[in-house]
């Protein structure tokens, strides 16, 4: 499970770094489209200056036009695959984990505690996905927890209504600051040393993906708490 997990992650940052370069890229390459096609426009006139010019500001059209199919390519084959979405028990999902979420708990000295509320619904979902996501908030749960005194402590429990099911995430960390909340789920910003920035961006893609929710609140008693809500199984059919 732990190496299937590892490749869920490679992937799944691989796609937020192409969204990423994607993104970054496509403007600076439709403006250097732009310029050259307006440089087209003002050479090809009555009286050109230079014809050599006119060729090259072609070449610059043709080449940006070219690097942004280019890119869109790229982007493509990193899109997710078609994920195999089946009915799934939560709390079944959450105890196959529980020994890999165990193992991170064990590595900051914390203890790792679940509760699973009865009779919660079935979701359709993408088991292995949706593990990931749940082991990169007990994960980052787990790196929060240690920056306080007190032994650290993760929870996870579950809770549903009509619509949704949530799975949350609670750690005994210092809260998220306020300065960085707005930037915790975009690709590449992160608090941690040697972190990419990617398991949050790649987490909430995961999510959406399932047409649900990813978010998290500071705690009046400490620690802060991540939460994903899934659709109930029966909203799809």
């Amino acid at each position: 499970m732990e190496s299937q997990l590892l490749e869920i992650s490679r992937l799944s940052a691989l796609t937020e770094l192409a969204s990423g370069i994607a993104h970054e890229l496509n403007q600076p390459l439709g403006a250097i489209a732009i310029f050259a096609q307006a440089g087209e426009l003002l050479l090809n006139r009555s009286q050109p200056r230079v014809d050599e010019a006119l060729g090259v500001l072609r070449q610059i059209d043709d080449a940006a036009l070219s690097a942004g199919e280019a890119i869109r390519q790229i982007r493509r084959l990193f899109d997710p695959y078609p994920s195999g979405r089946s009915s799934c028990q939560i709390p079944e999902l959450i105890d196959d984990l529980k020994p890999v979420l165990e193992t991170c708990a064990k590595r900051v000295r914390g203890q790792l505690h679940v509760e699973i509320s009865p009779g919660v619904p079935v979701v359709k979902a993408d088991r292995l996905r949706i593990q990931y996501v749940l082991a990169t908030l007990v994960q980052n749960a787990c790196d929060a927890s240690v920056l306080c005194e007190a032994a650290p402590k993760i929870c996870i429990f579950t809770s549903y209504d009509r619509y949704m099911v949530e799975i949350g995430v609670r750690d005994s960390g210092p809260g998220v600051p306020e300065s960085i909340q707005h930037q915790l789920f975009r690709p590449f910003f992160t608090t941690k040393k040697h972190g990419t920035g990617l398991s949050l961006a790649s987490s909430k893609s995961i999510v959406e993906a399932h047409e649900g929710t990813i978010g998290f609140e500071n705690l009046s008693s400490g620690g802060c708490r991540f939460w994903i809500r899934l659709p109930l199984a029966s909203l799809r059919d």
